[in-house]
């Protein structure tokens, strides 16, 4: 019996929407990759893996131990808990401790058993990990790179049979995804590793891919799996236009067996006036030819049917692997110095003094380490905080995005969302701007607080590259929350941008789709 293994697995809600039905699959590779699209039903079918939740239909049959980390990694942690007691080795250090400090119980002892160079150790991996080497710093003081490191070694060191890593690299640094890849690589279990990263999912041995058709096996790596990709879509292309052209054809046919058929009947009409032909035989070939007219149509109707059946068929398989379309508003901007700092201190992050300065139209890469203070300087530019020491002068409008879309709305609709942030767009162009990103008649109107964090980036995007007069876009993560499809159109279109923007990302293969830019580190 497999490790893992599902059989005709569904999931459909009480409003009778489906997410994907009888699906079915084994985890025999070491290592996959599952992808789709926001919505698609990855995070739920991980809660229907490890237990949490029931499918509608079908079964789940494992002999494996499973070790769980989730996107959001958001356990409630109190404002005392240590490193050393999130790892469960509390007891331990302090049974140490008490030996050290005179105690001769022999419970202290009994609970060190062999480990007396546990705290060293502890420390040196702390280190490893780039973590504070103290076991007893609080966890609620880590950064969320630092938090989802020491999640994803807790997990590691587990030994579990399985791993199943939801989107593992989310908060985490190049160098903490170098890490988590040479742990993944040395694993020696099996693991499932729902990503949007690229350069994560180039590791992996095959792909699985979610949609509301199925859960589809590609037997490679990501970049095997882009190339079948595309070679599907190619040929799927080809059999909708193939389709398309037989119910032309046959729509045309029809249109001159029609005239024909209109042609005789006039022409028997003109005998029957002349006369000189039997009634009773001028009656008989109507009737013929009425009933062949009767069977042709019939004929034709069925035929256009299962054509126009065969062509939706394509048409929804095109439809969902058609990317959305992010349309990015370039106006003409004036030059000058949009921004400078001189020997500024962040209030929070790195003590070494920034200093540099943006240009009109200008577009920088802001790197450095989990808790450099990437999102400090941003925030900085923006006005929310202010710099310890040091000089910042900025010289135009700016809108910031963090990674929680805190400036969206959330009890408003999309459209009011749109239209109060654009409020020069006219509903028709806002609702153009919608369906673009996959909102549609309706589903305009949903409120904001409803929609996934993929979504809201998607609106936030938009808003934010839609406005009247060009800002300084203050990019936090925008990719974070994005699935495969929109990362790169996103990336795309801001490549397009013509106006000043500053990136912090952690996803490599994302920010080199988003063009040339110039590197500031902190450090």
């Amino acid at each position: 019996m497999p490790i893992l293994q599902a059989s005709n697995l569904s999931l459909r809600f009480a409003d009778g929407e489906t997410l994907f039905n009888n699906i079915s699959f084994s985890l025999n590779d070491r290592r996959t990759g599952l992808v789709g699209r926001n919505g698609a039903g990855k995070s739920q079918l991980v809660s229907m893996l490890v237990g949490e939740r029931e499918p509608s239909e079908g079964s789940i049959q494992s002999t494996a131990s499973i070790g769980l980390f989730r996107q959001s990694h958001d356990e409630v942690i109190s404002s005392s808990q240590t490193i050393a007691g999130y790892l469960q080795v509390e007891h331990i250090i302090d049974a140490i401790k008490a030996i050290e400090a005179g105690s001769v119980d022999q419970c202290w002892f009994d609970l060190v058993g062999e480990q007396w160079d546990l705290a060293e150790a502890l420390c040196i991996e702390l280190q490893t990990l780039k973590l504070p080497e103290n076991p007893d710093f609080l966890v609620s003081k880590l950064s969320g790179g630092q938090r989802a490191r020491l999640t994803l070694w807790r997990i590691f060191r587990a030994n579990f049979d399985v791993l199943i890593l939801d989107e593992p690299t989310n908060h985490l640094d190049a160098e903490g995804q170098t890490w988590l890849r040479n742990r993944l690589a040395e694993f020696e279990g099996k693991a499932l590793v729902i990503s949007h990263n690229r350069d994560l999912l180039r590791d992996m041995e095959s792909i699985w891919e979610l949609n509301t058709k199925g859960l589809f096996h590609y037997g490679g790596n990501y970049d095997f799996y882009a190339k079948q990709r595309d070679i599907e879509q190619d040929a799927l292309a080809r059999k909708l236009a193939a389709t398309e052209r037989q119910i032309k054809n046959l729509d045309q046919q029809a249109q001159r067996n029609k005239e024909k058929a209109a042609q005789r009947g006039a022409m028997g009409e003109r005998v029957r006036k002349r006369g000189g032909q039997p009634k009773i035989l001028l009656n008989a070939m109507k009737s013929s030819a009425s009933s062949a007219d009767s069977k042709r149509l019939t004929n034709e109707s069925a035929r256009r049917e299962k054509l126009q059946e065969k062509a939706s068929a394509l048409n929804e398989k095109v439809e969902q692997r058609k990317a959305l379309t992010f349309s990015v508003q370039s106006s003409s901007v004036k030059g000058g110095r949009l921004l400078s700092i001189e020997e500024g201190r962040l209030p929070f992050g790195s003590d070494r003094p920034v200093t540099f300065t943006m240009n009109a139209n200008q577009r920088c890469y802001l790197a450095g380490s989990n808790g450099s203070g990437k999102s400090t300087l941003l925030k900085v530019i923006d006005g929310e905080l202010s710099l310890v020491s040091g000089e910042c002068h900025v010289d135009t409008p700016t809108f910031y995005l963090d990674q929680h879309f805190s400036f969206l709305k959330m009890e408003m609709s999309l459209i009011d969302n749109l239209r109060t942030y654009c409020p020069h767009l006219s509903e028709m162009e806002a609702r153009t701007l919608l369906a673009g990103i996959g909102f549609r008649r309706e589903t305009v109107f949903r409120h904001v607080v409803a929609l996934s964090g993929g979504e809201k980036m998607k609106l936030a995007i938009s808003i934010i590259t839609h406005q009247e007069t060009q800002p300084l876009l203050l990019l936090d993560e925008p990719d974070n929350h994005l699935d495969l499809s929109a990362k790169i159109l996103l990336a795309s279109s801001l490549s397009s941008y013509k106006g000043a923007l500053i990136l912090v990302s952690h996803d490599q293969s994302f920010v080199d789709d988003c063009g040339e830019m110039a590197v500031v580190l902190l450090s």
